[in-house]
């Protein structure tokens, strides 16, 4: 699994491991993205913030199918200064679990790894 992790992060470039805690307690692998060339994959799920404050979370498919989320992206992208992608997809049946609890979300305590 180790092996994943590191992969993902030398694809995406210089993108530094972060944990997020979500509302339920449950910590969560993320990558940084660079934020002036942030581009979203299809199937990644996405948080979008401002220091520790989370503006919006999801995917392409939120920006498609829901005109109230593809608003409140727009407004986070304004004023966010940080994007993370996901490491672990959530499945089809939990994304919309894993979108309300990071939502919630704020950076765990000793979140950042080298």
């Amino acid at each position: 699994m180790a092996g994943t992790v590191e992969n993902n992060v030398l694809i995406h470039g210089f993108g530094r491991l972060s944990n997020w805690q979500g509302r339920s307690g449950r910590t969560y692998g993320m990558v940084s993205e660079n934020f002036d060339h942030f581009a979203m994959g299809d199937a990644d799920l996405y948080l979008i913030a401002k220091g520790s404050h989370v503006l919006w979370v999801g995917s392409t498919n939120e920006l498609v199918s829901d005109p109230m989320s593809r608003t409140r992206f727009r407004l986070a992208l304004d004023c966010a200064d940080r994007a993370f992608r996901l490491l672990s997809p959530a499945a089809a049946a939990q994304r919309l679990a894993t979108i309300w609890d990071l939502e919630g979300a704020e950076p765990a305590a000793g979140a950042q790894a080298a």
